[in-house]
C-alpha cells in the first residue's frame, strides 16, 4: 500500500512539474511575440499542437522561439515592394530601405519569386511614414487565394495619391534613372473631367505624355518659358520655346473648357435640368464648340425652342411612344380645339416632329455618324460678292477682295490666310460665305437614321412613318446642318488665328534678334514733305548728340545738303538710317544722288532703310517723355529710327508688339492670344540675349523672365541708391524679388567684369583712405558701415549663361579640366575643354560630375563663349547701300539683293529698294535654296534676312512685283 502511494505521489509530482514547464514555455513564447511589431510579421508558422512532443527544458524552448522570431524579422528587413530573388544573398543586390519602410504588406513565404523587368525602389517620407505607423495590421479586405496575396499601394501612393515611379529624364537623376515624375501619369486639376488633361494635351500637341505632365507642373510652379527652355531641357525633352508656348496655350484652352463645363453643370443642377446622361455628355466635352452644342438646348431663351414649347403642351409622351410603342399611339387623342398648338392634327404632328428632331440632334451616336460621313466626302467653303453691300464700303475695299468674289475651296485644302481674308470680307458685308455639304451626305444620313439608328421597334403606320422621316429631315436641315457649318468654320478660324499668331511671333523674333550695329555714330532720318525731315545724330553709346529739321523736298535741297554735310563731318558720322514712311523714296533718292557724286567726301557714307512702324506711337508715349523730356515728339521718332539699327532689341521692346507690323491680319485675330504670344516672344528674346544689369533701361528689364514693371523699378532704385550690382547674389537684396523671381531671372542677368573690377578697386581705395583718416585722429565719430559692394566679390561666372544653381557643377568642371574662372572666354579655356571632352566624351564627363548632358553643355557654352558674346551675331545686319533702283527700272529677269520685310503663309515680302516690296510666293521657297548653315524651325524666311532674288513679273498699274528666290545670303 505504501509502495502504491509512493508511486502515485511520484507520478502526481511529475505531472505537476510537466504542466508547470509547459505553461512557462507558453508564456515565454508569448512574451517573445509581444515585442515584435505586428506589421512586420509575414505569415506565422502555426504553433505546435498540444498532442505533439514538446521540449523538456524551458531554456531550449525560449532559444528556439527567439531564433524563429529573429529569422522572420531579418526576412522582413528587405523592401517588400521589390520582388524577392531566389538567391539567398539577394539582400546585397538591393538598396536598404529607410527605417520607416514598414507599412507595406509582406509577401507570403511560400510565394514564388519573380524577376522584375525594372526594379523600383520606393523610399517613404516622414509624413507618409507617420500616417502608416498607426496601421499595425496589414489589410485583409481581399481574401488570399492560393499563394497570391493582395499588394497594397506603396506609402507614397497611400498618402498623396501620386503614381508609381517612372523612368524619365530629370536634373537630379540624369539620363532616365528611376525618379519621381514631376507631373506623374495623372495631374490633379481644379475641375475634373471624363478625360485626362495630360492625355488630351499630348494628343492635341503631339508631345509625349510625360513631357506634358512635367510641363503642367512647371507651369503650375510659375516657371517662365525662357527659364524652362534653357534650364529644364531634361524635363521637356529639349523642346523649343515655340512648342512650349503652343502647349501652354492648349493647356489654357482645356482648362477654360473644364471651368465653363463645371459652371454650366452647377447652373443646370440649380435649375433642375441636370440628368445623368447630360452630365456625362458635358464632362466629355473637350472644346468650347462641343460644350455650346450640348448645352444650347438647355439655355433659357425668351420663347424657348420649338421642342421645349411642344413638351410644354404635353406631346413628349407621344413622341417617345412613336419610337418605342407605335401600335398604341393615337395622335387624335391629343387634339384640344381651344389650345393653340393642339387645335388640329397637323399642329399635333408638327409638335411631335419638333420633339423627335430635338432628340435626334442631341444624340451622340447620330452626330458622330454625320461627322464621320463629312470627313469622307468633299465639303467646300464658298464665298461670293454680297448683292447688297453696306453703304459705308467704297469701291477700293471691294476690289481688295476681288479674289474671293467667286471663290470655292475644300475645307481640307483651304489656306489659313484665305480663311482670315474671307472672314474679314464677311464682317465688312462685302462677301457672303457658306459651307457646302453635298446632298449625298443628307440622303445617306436620313436613310441611316430611319433604317438603323432610330428604326421603330414595331410596325409603323404610313402616317407615322411620314412623321419619322420628316423629323429626321427637319433635324438635319434645322439643327444638324447649321451645327456642322458652325463647327467647320469655327475650327478653320481657330486654326487660322493660331497660325497667324505663330507667324507673327516668328517674324517678331527674327526682327528683335537682328544683329546690332555697334561702334558707329548714326544719323536717323524721319522723312516728311511739308513738315520737313527730322534728323537725330546719336553716338555709339546711344547718346543724343544733335537734332535738327531739314526741308529736302521744298526747293531748298542744295542749301540743306550743305547743313547735312557739315553735321556728318562734325560728328564723323558715315551711316544714315532712313525710316520707310511718307517721303521715304524721295529722301532715299536725295541721299543716294549725293553719295554717288561723292558729295560727303572724305567720308564714305552709306545708308539703309528701316521700318518706322510704331515710332510715332512711341514718340508720344509716357516712356519717351520720361526718357527724352526736353525733345520735341517729332524729333524723338528720328532718335528711335537710328537706335533701331544700333540696338534693335533695346529699342523695339519700347513699342507694343502688334504695332511693329510684321504679322498678318493682326487686327482680326484674338487680341488676348496675340498679346500673350507676342509678350512671350519679347520675353524670350530679351532673356536669351541677356541684359547688363548695371546699364540696361527699366523698360528692357521688365521683359526679363521673372521680372515685371514693379520689380524692374525696384532694381533701378536699388542701383541708384547703392551703386552698381557686383554679382547675381545681390539681386536677392532687391525689394519684391523673392527666391522664385531670382531663380527665373538670374541666368539672364549679365555683368561687365572689367567695369565691376574697376569699381571695386576704386571703392577699396576710398575705404582704405577713409580708414587711415579715422585712425589718425577723427575720434568721437562712429565708423561708417562698409557698403554692400565692399563686402561683395565679383563672380566671373556671372558674365555667362550658366545659372547660379549650377555654379557648383561649373566649379567642379573647372577643377576637373584644370581651368581658372578668370580665363572664361579665352582661347586657353577652349583648348582645355576640347581636350577633356575629346578624351572623356560629353556623357562620360557628365556622369563623372553627376549631372546631365544638357546642363554640362550649357556650362561648356558659358565657359568657352568670348566675353560680351551676343547670340544675335548669327543673324543678319541691316542692308547698307549707296545707290537706288526705281520701280520703272525693273524688268523681268533682273537679279537683285534685298531684305525680307515680312513673312506670311502665302509668301515672303522682300524690300528690293524700289519703294514697293516684292513677293516671293511660297511655292518658290524650297529647301535647296535656303541656307544650310542656319538652324531653321521651318522652311520659312524671317524679317531681316538678306536674299538674292530674280524678278518674275512687274505689274506697274497694281504696283505688284513677283520674285523668285535664288539663294539666302
Amino acid at each position: 500500500m505504501f509502495l502504491v502511494l509512493f508511486f502515485f505521489f511520484l507520478f502526481f509530482s511529475q505531472a505537476i512539474l510537466f504542466f508547470h514547464l509547459f505553461f512557462r514555455s507558453s508564456e515565454s513564447e508569448e512574451e517573445e511575440e509581444e515585442w515584435e511589431p505586428k506589421s512586420k510579421i509575414a505569415k506565422r508558422r502555426q504553433l505546435p499542437k498540444k498532442n505533439e512532443a514538446k521540449p523538456k527544458v524551458a531554456a531550449l524552448r525560449s532559444a528556439v522561439a527567439r531564433n524563429k522570431v529573429k529569422k522572420v524579422a531579418i526576412k522582413e528587413e528587405m523592401d517588400v515592394s521589390l520582388p524577392i530573388a531566389p538567391a539567398e544573398d539577394n539582400r546585397m543586390q538591393l538598396l536598404k530601405p529607410k527605417e520607416e519602410d514598414v507599412g507595406t504588406k509582406p509577401k507570403t513565404l511560400n510565394q514564388k519569386p519573380q524577376v522584375p523587368k525594372k526594379m523600383e525602389i520606393n523610399s517613404f517620407q516622414g509624413k507618409n511614414a507617420k500616417s502608416l505607423e498607426s496601421d499595425e495590421k496589414p489589410s485583409t479586405s481581399v481574401p488570399v487565394v492560393g499563394n497570391q496575396v493582395k499588394h497594397e499601394k506603396s506609402e507614397e501612393d497611400f498618402a498623396s495619391g501620386e503614381p508609381p515611379l517612372k523612368k524619365i529624364k530629370s536634373t537630379t537623376c540624369p539620363e532616365g534613372k528611376p525618379v519621381k515624375n514631376l507631373g506623374g501619369n495623372k495631374v490633379k486639376e481644379e475641375f475634373e473631367m471624363n478625360w485626362d488633361i495630360v492625355q488630351a494635351l499630348s494628343e492635341i500637341t503631339n508631345v509625349e505624355p510625360w513631357v506634358c505632365a512635367n510641363l503642367i507642373r512647371l507651369f503650375q510652379e510659375e516657371n517662365t518659358i525662357p527659364f524652362i527652355a534653357r534650364y529644364r531641357k531634361e524635363l521637356i525633352n529639349n523642346l523649343e520655346a515655340d512648342a512650349l508656348r503652343e502647349v501652354q496655350q492648349t493647356l489654357e484652352e482645356l482648362r477654360t473648357v473644364a471651368k465653363k463645363t463645371h459652371t454650366m453643370i452647377q447652373k443646370l443642377k440649380k435649375e433642375g435640368k441636370l440628368s445623368g446622361c447630360l452630365l456625362t455628355a458635358l464632362l466629355n466635352c473637350r472644346t468650347l464648340e462641343e460644350l455650346d452644342h450640348v448645352s444650347a438646348p438647355y439655355k433659357t431663351g425668351s420663347k424657348g425652342t420649338k421642342a421645349q414649347r411642344a413638351k410644354q403642351l404635353g406631346l413628349e409622351p407621344a413622341a417617345l411612344s412613336l419610337l418605342q410603342n407605335p401600335m398604341e399611339l393615337n395622335l387624335f387623342s391629343y387634339i384640344k380645339p381651344n389650345t393653340k398648338g393642339l387645335s388640329t392634327i397637323q399642329e399635333v404632328e408638327a409638335g411631335v416632329q419638333h420633339i423627335l428632331a430635338d432628340i435626334f440632334a442631341k444624340d451622340k451616336d447620330t452626330l458622330d455618324f454625320i461627322r464621320k460621313l463629312c470627313q469622307q466626302r468633299y465639303i467646300c467653303i464658298q464665298s461670293a460678292l454680297a448683292k447688297v453691300s453696306s453703304k459705308g464700303v467704297n469701291e477700293k475695299d471691294i476690289n481688295k477682295f476681288q479674289l474671293y468674289h467667286e471663290f470655292s475651296c475644300s475645307i481640307k485644302n483651304i489656306q489659313h490666310h484665305q480663311i482670315l481674308a474671307i472672314n474679314r470680307g464677311e464682317n465688312l458685308k462685302i462677301l457672303t460665305v457658306k459651307v457646302n455639304i453635298p446632298d449625298g451626305v443628307k440622303n445617306e444620313f436620313c436613310w441611316w437614321c430611319v433604317n438603323e439608328r432610330w428604326r421603330p421597334k414595331q410596325f409603323l403606320k404610313p402616317e407615322l412613318m411620314r412623321i419619322l422621316r420628316n423629323s429626321v429631315e427637319d433635324a438635319y436641315k434645322r439643327l444638324i446642318y447649321p451645327l456642322l457649318c458652325r463647327e467647320f468654320r469655327s475650327k478653320l478660324t481657330s486654326d487660322a488665328e493660331k497660325e497667324s499668331v505663330m507667324m507673327f511671333g516668328r517674324n517678331l523674333r527674327q526682327l528683335l534678334l537682328t544683329s546690332p550695329v555697334r561702334g558707329r555714330t548714326l544719323m536717323g532720318v524721319d522723312p516728311g514733305y511739308k513738315h520737313g525731315c527730322k534728323l537725330a545724330i546719336i553716338s555709339p553709346t546711344s547718346q543724343i548728340l544733335h537734332t535738327d529739321v531739314v526741308y529736302l523736298h521744298s526747293g531748298q535741297g542744295f542749301r540743306e545738303a550743305e547743313k547735312i554735310k557739315r553735321l556728318l563731318l562734325q560728328y564723323n558720322c558715315s551711316t544714315i538710317v532712313i525710316g520707310n514712311g511718307t517721303a521715304c523714296r524721295e529722301t532715299e533718292a536725295f541721299f543716294a544722288d549725293l553719295i554717288m557724286k561723292k558729295y560727303f567726301a572724305p567720308l564714305d557714307v552709306v545708308y539703309c532703310i528701316v521700318s518706322e512702324a510704331g515710332a510715332s506711337i512711341y514718340s508720344v508715349s509716357p516712356e519717351a517723355s520720361k526718357e527724352m523730356p526736353d525733345l520735341d515728339p517729332n524729333l524723338r521718332s528720328a532718335v528711335s529710327i537710328a537706335r533701331r539699327v544700333q540696338d534693335p532689341l533695346a529699342e523695339l521692346v519700347k513699342i507694343e508688339p502688334k504695332h511693329i507690323g510684321v504679322g498678318m491680319y493682326q487686327h482680326d485675330v484674338s487680341q488676348t492670344l496675340l498679346k500673350a504670344t507676342l509678350d512671350s516672344v519679347v520675353e524670350e528674346c530679351v532673356s536669351f540675349v541677356g541684359v547688363d544689369i548695371n546699364i540696361c533701361s527699366e523698360i528692357l528689364l521688365r521683359h526679363i523672365a521673372g521680372l515685371n514693371a514693379n520689380r524692374a523699378k525696384n532694381i533701378i532704385e536699388w542701383r541708384e541708391k547703392n551703386g552698381p550690382f557686383i554679382n547675381r547674389e545681390q539681386l536677392k537684396e532687391v525689394k519684391g524679388l523673392g527666391p522664385k523671381s531670382f531663380q527665373q531671372c538670374a541666368g539672364f542677368i549679365r555683368f561687365n567684369q572689367e567695369y565691376i573690377k574697376t569699381f571695386c578697386s576704386n571703392k577699396k581705395t576710398e575705404l582704405g583712405s577713409h580708414a587711415l583718416l579715422t585712425k589718425a585722429g577723427a575720434q568721437g565719430k562712429k565708423k561708417s558701415k562698409p557698403t554692400s559692394c565692399a563686402l561683395q566679390q565679383p563672380n566671373p561666372l556671372d558674365q555667362t549663361c550658366i545659372h547660379p544653381e549650377s555654379y557648383n557643377i561649373a566649379m567642379r568642371f573647372l577643377s576637373f579640366i584644370g581651368g581658372n574662372a578668370n580665363d572664361i572666354g579665352k582661347p586657353d579655356m577652349q583648348q582645355k575643354v576640347n581636350a577633356v571632352i575629346q578624351k572623356e566624351g560629353l556623357e562620360g564627363t557628365a556622369k563623372r560630375l553627376n549631372t546631365t548632358v544638357h546642363t554640362l553643355q550649357l556650362i561648356i557654352d558659358g565657359l568657352t563663349q568670348p566675353e560680351g558674346f551676343d547670340i544675335r551675331t548669327d543673324f543678319d545686319k541691316p542692308d547698307f547701300k549707296r545707290s537706288i533702283v526705281c520701280f520703272e527700272d525693273l524688268s523681268v529677269g533682273t537679279v537683285l539683293t534685298g531684305k525680307v520685310e515680312n513673312a506670311t503663309p502665302f509668301g515672303v515680302f522682300v524690300d528690293i529698294g524700289v519703294g514697293k516690296a516684292g513677293l516671293i510666293p511660297v511655292r518658290n521657297i524650297t529647301e535647296s535654296k535656303l541656307s544650310k548653315v542656319k538652324k531653321r524651325r521651318s522652311l520659312g524666311l524671317g524679317p531681316g534676312e538678306r536674299v538674292e532674288v530674280k524678278v518674275l513679273n512687274v505689274d506697274i498699274p497694281r504696283l505688284r512685283i513677283t520674285l523668285d528666290l535664288i539663294r539666302v545670303l
